[in-house]
């Protein structure tokens, strides 16, 4: 693939979602970082040749040179690491070129908030705080943290308890001693290393610093530069971020009302009598959104908790959503064939080529963009320097981009983004569900990383199917690329009518496209803008097809998520106030229906 799917937006719609976030440089290696096995063994005894005056070895410095990075970089690596760790070297000058490489608005795992923006956005609680004293603010750009240093100083002892083997473990890979200790929280005692450092990727990527790790925005780099005192400023973080200011809370594990492979033992759920179907209504949004917007989407809906899922129980790729829903809960049943639910499954011709030290058993969530020609090379030339495994530094380096990018091994020390059809086989759509017609690769990308998870949510809707033996009509809201049409369809319930709306051009002709091909014998009616769907214009519509069974929808989720965290503004945002519009046409639709009835 020659170039990522980060093209100019169609309809002019932000396509960020999620743990999508659509990140337009390349964060690996720097264009001058090229990697040698001579970095880690021709000077590990630099240090003895180097002369008492404190002037780094001048064969050293050449030969980190020699490798594309600048001298004043090489100068500052070596004096923060000495001379003998030549490992420490060239992780820190790595780091130095992914931090140059950064964009400036691009939230990167290695990215430094200590700037102008990120000491406008402290809290007020910080107003009172005094500064480091002249022994307290130390260079701490590449020393341990002093959690790192006793955990090292127990180990010396040999009384480390196996938590705490486990800490330092991920300690030593370059997490910190505290995102760590949240992993392992979060994760159970019995997660693996590799579910581990695969769920602090996933919470770095996606900067849901309020449900997983402390804030990126808020958390400061110990490098000598912040101002702030470590343990006061996380006791106004943990002030700030009180459990108790909200009362809708994500599950662990996110299975729901229960997923094909695990049901919980009981299912306790009461609707009010004001929210029982039909018609049934389903909104769908990301799990992951600011705090409170699940509170106010809830509470718009009838009180009515939202069920929240992660689409890695249905498929090799995570998706984590909520859905807030009057349907049954009893009695679903999955998509037949089951779709492939790890890596290794859903590519099985990757397993050839496929490292151990890359433990990845599902693919995070689907993005909007794909990473570059330009970082997969580089990846290649940076394996190829190595006769065997790549140094943990590397390792790391490479995992991380391969996290981030949804990275699958294709050859000897070849990674590659996924292609289009990869993605929707993932995603339960059909092959070549976004392919021609006109709809570029940028398109067909954007499309899919907004999409629904068809099998998960054709579980939630399979229990319709002794409900409406003779078809359904369906009011599909943002339909996007008709992932809940899709979802019916497969599972044999017969749509009837549809009137959908979805205001990308694009969208609209994907789901037209499969609607001839599929041979559909009902109505298909769409509309562009969702204003357009007033009291009246929804009276003449109901009237028409007789009424609605489901209303189904998710709002644009630009502004509960993504990469620009100005601009996630909750419900309030342009876009996601959208979902007042789903609110105020379900309200509309009952209303009317029950003066019909």
């Amino acid at each position: 693939m020659d170039k990522s799917a980060s093209g100019e937006d169609s309809d002019n719609i932000d396509w960020n979602t999620d743990d999508e976030l659509e990140i337009q440089g390349d964060t690996a290696f720097s264009s001058s970082s090229t990697l040698t096995t001579r970095g880690t063994e021709a000077f590990a005894s630099s240090g003895e040749a180097s002369s008492s005056s404190g002037v780094p070895n001048s064969k050293l410095v050449n030969h980190f040179v020699g490798m594309g990075f600048p001298e004043k970089q090489v100068l500052k690596a070596i004096e923060e690491n000495g001379e003998e760790d030549t490992d420490s070297i060239l992780n820190t000058l790595l780091t130095y070129s992914t931090l140059e490489d950064s964009p400036p608005k691009q939230l990167c795992v290695n990215s430094d908030p200590i700037s102008s923006d990120y000491e406008e956005n402290l809290p007020d609680d910080l107003s009172d705080l005094d500064g480091w004293s002249e022994n307290e603010t130390e260079d701490n750009t590449s020393s341990l943290s002093e959690e790192h240093k006793n955990l090292l100083s127990l180990e010396s002892t040999g009384s480390l308890s196996e938590k705490e083997k486990m800490l330092l473990s991920l300690a030593n890979m370059g997490y910190t001693v505290e995102e760590s200790s949240i992993a392992m929280e979060r994760c159970g005692p019995e997660a693996s290393i590799a579910e581990l450092t695969d769920f602090i990727c996933a919470a770095q990527l996606s900067r849901e610093a309020d449900i997983y790790l402390p804030d990126d925005d808020l958390k400061p780099r110990y490098n000598g530069v912040s101002k702030i005192k470590k343990r006061k400023f996380f006791e106004i973080c943990k002030k700030k971020n009180d459990p108790e200011t909200e009362t809708i809370r994500l599950p662990n594990p996110m299975i729901g009302f229960g997923v094909p492979s695990m049901q919980p033992e009981n299912i306790n759920r009461s609707l009010p009598d004001s929210a029982i179907g039909p018609p049934f209504f389903y909104y769908e949004n990301v799990a992951l959104a600011p705090k409170g917007v699940w509170d106010t989407i809830s509470r718009f809906l009838n009180d009515i908790e939202p069920e929240f899922v992660d689409s890695k129980y249905f498929c090799a790729t995570a998706r984590k959503r909520g859905y807030v829903h009057n349907l049954p809960v009893q009695n679903r049943f999955p998509l037949v064939p089951l779709p492939p639910l790890t890596i290794q499954q859903a590519f099985p011709l990757s397993k050839r080529w496929w490292p151990q030290w890359d433990m990845r058993e599902k693919l995070n969530c689907i993005q909007t963009a794909i990473g570059s020609a330009k970082l997969t090379e580089r990846i290649r030339n940076a394996l190829e320097r190595f006769d065997g495994d790549p140094p943990t530094s590397v390792q790391k380096f490479i995992l991380d981009e391969c996290r981030k990018w949804n990275l699958v091994w294709v050859g000897r020390n070849k990674v590659a983004p996924l292609e289009p059809d990869e993605v929707e086989m993932l995603l339960g759509f059909p092959k070549n569900h976004t392919r021609g017609g006109g709809i570029s690769r940028t398109d067909r990308y954007k499309s899919l990383g907004n999409s629904f998870q068809v099998d998960t949510v054709a579980y939630h809707l399979s229990v319709l199917k002794d409900m409406f033996p003779s078809g359904i009509n369906l009011l599909s809201l943002f339909s996007g690329i008709g992932g809940a049409e899709v979802a019916l369809h497969r599972l044999g319930i017969k749509l009837k009518n549809v009137v959908s709306v979805e205001k990308s051009k694009v969208n609209r002709d994907i789901v037209r496209s499969w609607w001839e091909q599929t041979n559909q014998t009902g109505n298909l009616i769409d509309f562009e803008d969702v204003q357009a769907l007033d009291g009246d214009r929804l009276e003449e519509v109901i009237s028409y097809v007789g009424g609605f069974d489901l209303i189904i929808g998710g709002s644009p989720c630009n502004n509960l998520a993504g990469s620009n965290r100005v601009s996630r503004d909750g419900l309030e945002g342009k876009d996601s106030s959208l979902f007042y519009d789903y609110f105020r046409i379900l309200d509309l639709v009952k209303s009317i229906m029950s003066r019909s009835s």
